[in-house]
């Protein structure tokens, strides 16, 4: 075979309505409840489709080729069942949704399973960043035909807003607060009169894109970006907030941290080979540092950077990585790095707080008589 007939390589990332595709059309078809217009399920499935049905099995009201009879609905994100109903409840009165949060608290993710079990499809995004302009909110051109026809609808570029306002379906704008503030004020008119004009085009029917049933607008916000390019009022008001927290049950953590490990490090062509200890360590370090207090409710000089769930599910597919393709030794032994590495991202001064917490919790652990903790105590020299 040469080289231009290897087969094209699998993506790294599959979309949410693409790599849940079977759990949605069972779903489409289990509720055959109310659905608001152009939306794909039900508001109540939406909720069980990101939730989990609790370890439930759901059963079809009647056979569906191509489908099961009856199936488990796996939870997606961990968090409150009640923000999840209110973001839906949100989208379902055609209102904007904002969530806010700390970095790593899967917003993203979130946002990213709302659109594609709402309308099919979590492909029109826009990544907010200082450089997005306003075409990414309302349309732009293809200049090769605007040269040669003029302003005309064959030569307007829609950006994904405006595709989701024809198609009536959920816009994403990621990191709204990187973009400048003139640009996301592109957003006020599209949320409160749901059209867009195209002035180039006045006199013609295509001079006014309004929005068809259905469409929203579903945006992110990291707390940490406040100042950068705070929203104006008008904005603001467009939009319902919800706030995602970290995860609160530490067990629901450690068991999110090593699916999505066990999912990275198996992308990466091996199979996961960290103890569960391991990670019930590596898990407890990210939330003692992350709160301030140890689990056993000692003090805890909280670092400057965010120990966020995502950082953690990082470092734990950086163990599996090493003990997969560079075995030679225990891997507990790696952690330390990996934790200095996460640590030092914003503040060089968090340094002296990671020994901080090696002096204070690990070693009260080590003298408590744990062998993990003992050991973890030991390399301690490792973070110099």
């Amino acid at each position: 075979m040469t080289l231009t007939e290897q087969p094209a390589p699998a993506r790294q990332i599959v979309p949410a309505e693409e790599r849940y595709a079977d759990e949605l059309a069972f779903l489409a078809a289990q509720d055959t409840g109310p659905r608001p217009p152009g939306w794909a399920l039900t508001p109540r499935a939406v909720v069980t489709f990101v939730c989990g049905s609790e370890g439930a099995e759901l059963a079809l009201p009647k056979r569906r080729a191509g489908l099961p009879a009856k199936l488990v609905i796996a939870p997606k994100f961990v968090g409150e069942r009640a923000l999840v109903e209110r973001c839906v409840v949100t989208l379902a009165g055609e209102r904007g949704l904002l969530l806010t949060g700390e970095p790593g608290t899967a917003k993203s993710m979130l946002s990213e399973l709302l659109s594609a079990a709402v309308c099919g499809t979590s492909a029109l995004t826009v990544q907010g960043t200082a450089g997005t302009t306003e075409d990414a909110f309302r349309y732009g051109w293809n200049y090769a035909l605007l040269l040669a026809q003029g302003p005309t609808p064959q030569a307007l570029v829609d950006s994904p807003v405006l595709s989701a306002m024809r198609t009536g379906r959920v816009a994403r704008v990621e990191e709204i607060t990187r973009c400048l503030p003139e640009v996301q004020d592109a957003l006020v008119s599209i949320l409160s009169d749901r059209r867009v004009s195209v002035p180039e085009l006045t006199a013609t029917e295509d001079a006014l894109v309004s929005a068809a049933p259905g469409f929203t607008v579903i945006a992110t916000a990291n707390l940490r970006d406040r100042g950068v390019s705070e929203m104006s009022a008008a904005l603001k008001r467009r939009f319902n907030f919800e706030t995602v927290a970290p995860i609160a049950d530490p067990d629901a953590e450690a068991t999110l941290v090593r699916r999505q490990a066990v999912a990275a490090v198996q992308r990466a062509g091996a199979a996961f080979g960290v103890d569960d200890s391991v990670l019930d360590a590596l898990v407890t370090v990210f939330r003692d540092l992350r709160s301030g207090r140890s689990s056993e409710g000692w003090d805890v000089e909280r670092p400057g950077t965010v120990m966020s769930t995502a950082e953690a599910v990082q470092v734990a597919a950086s163990l599996g990585v090493a003990a997969a393709y560079l075995p030679g030794g225990d891997v507990l032994d790696l952690l330390p790095g990996h934790l200095l590495g996460v640590v030092r991202k914003d503040d060089p001064a968090d340094h002296g707080r990671l020994l901080g917490y090696w002096d204070g919790p690990v070693r009260r652990r080590a003298e408590d008589g744990s062998a993990m903790w003992r050991r973890l105590w030991d390399l301690r020299g490792s973070l110099r």
